[in-house]
């Protein structure tokens, strides 16, 4: 195999198989040669794994994560499902969406980081409506605030009698679980590589915790000799007092564990790249507007405002301080957020793009 041990390959998929998961979504996504992107930036081959095209409420990487984890769920009897993050979070639309596929109730807190351009029923939150969820938005300083909230909110729940499953941001006890989801995803990026005959150099990602553990650890496990790049969005790590390589390794050891694989990962088999985050957690950047017209020229690719156009931002800055050189393969991760992009119009500065 061109980019995996293919014993060790087998080794993870079967392992991944143990696991109790739902069907939520279609798989596999496609894997697609950006002839666009790969022209205009005059250096190696750009290609995207597909994961905005998942399917659920948009698509993206959650909903991948969800398989697993409201298959846990679901095992151990919950009716109701708490979670919550800002209120134009991938995440929440996607647990929305995969709580009404699968009959469990959705209640959502969902915290201001826009003022009050985010009690705008708009983008994510439009479809956490949708889809059923009961959202309430609330003001509250941090993530670690709002952990607290939905926890006692849960309790509340619970105190009336529910069987209630507390998911991000109040629950962060069990990332391993939501890391599986990209230790299978990397499993089915390799196979489709070596469909493709694809020699893949380095691999870009926008992850700030299990999408990158998952990742991470299923490449050490397989022996790739991918070289795996995480651009984070968001300054600094949701744990108080870790790295961001500290938190990832931790993260794709737990997936270990859960999946009774031996390998392990230290912080140093970690890349994580802070450059490109700007002023905050989704706050545009010029760099990211930038990406996300030249995707959506040159091969069609929509991005959104908040993670996917940065990681980009930093590729091409990367491509052109000549650090990936012609004839290399790189491979960006799409892990969606369209919805995002409609409640971010105003601050894209698409307007100089109208005939007048």
């Amino acid at each position: 195999m061109l980019n995996a041990h293919p014993d060790r390959l087998c080794e993870l998929k079967t392992a991944l198989a143990r696991r109790p998961r739902v069907s939520l979504i279609y798989l596999p996504t496609p894997l697609e040669f950006c002839p666009g992107l790969t022209r205009e930036l005059r250096g190696p081959d750009i290609w995207i794994k597909r994961d905005d095209l998942t399917g659920l409420a948009t698509g993206g990487n959650k909903s991948r994560m969800f398989e697993y984890v409201l298959g846990e769920a679901k095992a151990a009897g919950a009716e109701t499902v708490v979670g919550g993050a800002a209120v134009q979070s991938n995440y929440c639309r996607q647990l929305a969406a995969s709580c009404a596929k699968t009959g469990l109730e959705c209640h959502l807190l969902l915290r201001r980081v826009r003022g009050k351009k985010d009690d705008e029923i708009q983008g994510g939150l439009l479809l956490d409506l949708l889809c059923g969820a009961k959202v309430q938005i609330v003001d509250v300083p941090d993530w670690v605030a709002q952990g607290e909230s939905i926890r006692q909110y849960a309790r509340k729940l619970q105190q009336q009698g529910r069987r209630v499953y507390v998911a991000r941001v109040g629950d962060e006890s069990r990332l391993g679980l939501y890391a599986c989801a990209y230790a299978h995803a990397f499993a089915e990026i390799i196979e489709q590589a070596e469909a493709a005959k694809l020699k893949i150099d380095e691999m870009w990602v926008c992850s700030s915790d299990t999408t990158q553990g998952g990742l991470a650890i299923a490449l050490k496990h397989i022996q790739s000799s991918i070289r795996l790049v995480g651009v984070p969005a968001l300054a600094k790590p949701i744990t108080p007092g870790y790295t961001f390589p500290e938190c990832i390794s931790a993260i794709g050891n737990e997936c270990a564990e859960i999946l009774a694989l031996p390998t392990r990962l230290q912080p140093g088999d970690i890349t994580s790249v802070l450059d490109y985050v700007g002023p905050g957690y989704g706050i545009l950047t010029d760099a990211a507007r930038e990406a996300m017209r030249m995707a959506g020229r040159s091969d069609a690719i929509i991005l959104d405002p908040v993670y996917t156009s940065k990681t980009l931002a930093g590729l091409i800055d990367h491509i052109r301080r000549g650090r990936l050189r012609t004839g290399q393969k790189v491979l960006f991760l799409h892990t969606g957020g369209l919805p995002a992009l409609f409640a971010y119009a105003d601050t894209l500065g698409l307007q100089d793009l109208l005939i007048q």
